[in-house]
């Protein structure tokens, strides 16, 4: 399943939340059980993971408050292992938040990236509970909507909603809040993750998130991911003449 990059809720974050669609209603014997849809998601997810062959993306960070603004360009090459590394491109505004937000985003999803870290925060059986919700609307995709409980109070796990693409068994939507508060500095987090399909995986989109800071008050987050190329296609790209 995918690893969520809870590193984006770490640091001290937020930015404007994106409407949640509607759940629709359906004759409950179409329904399939959560137990079904956590077991197809598995499948799809050992199947993607057998042939994932790591990518690049350029992403780009937006905090803004009252009193301070800063935004960070950065390149994010992710390995066939799923390890993470990043490179910043470019970065202004504020150098507090730069520096203890943006750094600490990154050095948190890096971490979160390898070894035991990535497995527990998984979303998965191991890590979760899942209850049926219903379903939704999103991007003109039909999606199962799953409540997740965390099984553990970890500052990597969200309590929330999954938005399950009916076609794919993929992630398409995360909406909720740490299960435990990330930081004595943080008061409160909430953020919206979506996802899009790139090729046959469906990676990262944006996370828009509204944090209550001690120090800056309410900020907002805004990530977005663009120019996503696998190694696949850059190794080709090296061997044309």
């Amino acid at each position: 399943m995918r690893t969520i990059a809870k590193s984006q809720i770490v640091a001290v974050v937020a930015a404007l939340l994106v409407a949640v669609p509607p759940a629709l209603t359906a004759p409950r014997d179409s329904i399939p059980t959560s137990a079904d849809i956590v077991a197809r998601m598995a499948e799809r997810d050992a199947e993607m993971r057998a042939v994932f062959s790591g990518y690049t993306v350029l992403r780009r960070y937006e905090v803004v408050n009252k009193h301070r603004h800063a935004e960070m360009l950065a390149r994010l090459v992710c390995a066939a292992d799923g390890g993470k590394q990043f490179s910043i491109l470019h970065e202004g505004g504020s150098s507090a938040i730069r520096k203890y937000v943006f750094r600490k985003m990154l050095k948190a999803e890096t971490d979160a990236s390898h070894g035991e870290t990535r497995e527990s925060t998984r979303i998965i059986p191991a890590n979760y509970s899942f209850e049926m919700v219903g379903m939704a609307v999103v991007d003109g995709r039909l999606t199962y909507v799953l409540e997740i409980h965390p099984k553990t109070k970890s500052k990597y796990l969200i309590r929330g909603c999954i938005w399950v693409d009916a076609t794919d068994y993929a992630i398409a939507r995360i909406e909720g809040s740490p299960a435990r508060n990330p930081s004595f500095w943080t008061k409160s987090v909430h953020f919206v993750h979506t996802y899009q399909k790139v090729g046959a995986l469906w990676l990262a989109a944006s996370t828009k998130s509204v944090t209550d800071i001690r120090i800056f008050g309410t900020a907002e987050l805004s990530i977005s991911n663009f120019n996503y190329a696998s190694a696949d296609s850059q190794i080709e790209a090296r061997l044309r003449p």
